[in-house]
């Protein structure tokens, strides 16, 4: 019978290594500032960048509270299944490989259906592409960790699982740059560079919902979502916000989700508008809104 693995085990056995890398990605992100401002390069903007900043600190404070819930959730369903995988150096690169098609698919329909686009959009809504850009994680997200629930229902380790999913998270940070142009090919071919990173988002129209890779871009190739660098991407999203507001930035799609919600005509068609695709969403004229 195989032991049960407590919360706290967990949280003393695998460090919070996002927690410890912040000081270091906030230093790297203002020197790629201060480079861009030295060579004159348009890669930031002030008030952009407070933006992203905020939404970042606010993400690693609630993350305090909320990731004791995210993997609550994961524990629990790693000790009901009565099966185990062995923790060695195979295992848990195979529970990482594993853990990014999950990440591939959670950031796929992510892009495909309204709530999760919600959970998503901040990420996507700024119109300036640096590695303060990797700080935009909405503080809603955490719904996301449905997509990792085979991880444990496959009987990987719950502290591997913490682990790997640190590591998929701190590689998405040097990928934001605009100053890597281009990685060696074999490795282009195997891992998300910040050229294909750049392209997924672009809002031209040949690099919508394409490159969906965390750490792996084989997934892409193999499932027909890859597209390479060919032009310059023009960032942001289609309904672009003209503001800095950075609970605004979080909460805007959740607002237009449930102001049509509350526009239709059956509780089966606001059904349909919450799981529906991002281009259903009407903006709604404030002389129709019921608020």
């Amino acid at each position: 019978m195989k032991e049960e693995i407590t919360l706290d085990s967990v949280v003393s056995s695998a460090p919070d290594l996002i927690l410890y890398a912040a000081p270091l990605m906030i230093g790297l992100a203002l020197l790629e500032f201060y480079y861009s401002w030295k060579t004159k390069r348009e890669w930031y903007e002030k008030k952009d960048f407070l933006t992203s900043l905020s939404i970042g600190l606010v993400y690693v404070l609630q993350g305090l509270v909320t990731k004791s819930i995210m993997f609550g959730l994961v524990l629990w369903v790693y000790n009901i299944v009565p099966w185990s995988i062995p923790t060695n150096w195979f295992t848990s690169i195979l529970c990482f490989v594993i853990l990014d098609f999950c990440r591939y698919w959670a950031h796929r329909y992510g892009h495909e259906i309204n709530f999760l686009w919600a959970t998503h959009v901040t990420h996507h809504n700024s119109e300036k592409y640096n590695l303060s850009t990797s700080f935009r994680l909405s503080w809603t997200q955490q719904i996301k960790v449905i997509f990792f629930i085979p991880i444990s229902f496959l009987g990987f380790n719950p502290i591997v699982f913490f682990i790997c999913h640190q590591i998929a998270v701190l590689y998405q940070f040097w990928i934001h740059t605009e100053l890597i142009d281009r990685m060696p090919k074999w490795f282009s071919f195997l891992f998300v560079t910040p050229s294909h990173h750049r392209v997924h988002h672009g809002r031209n129209e040949q690099y919508l919902d394409k490159n969906y890779g965390s750490t792996f871009i084989i997934w892409d190739r193999l499932l027909g979502t890859f597209e390479p660098e060919r032009e310059k991407s023009i960032y942001g999203i289609i309904d672009q916000p003209k503001h800095f507001n950075p609970v605004k930035h979080v909460f805007h799609v959740w607002v237009d989700i449930f102001k049509n919600m509350r526009h239709a005509s059956s509780v089966r068609e606001a059904a349909r508008i919450f799981v529906g695709p991002p281009s259903s969403l009407k903006k709604i004229p404030k002389q129709q809104r019921r608020d």
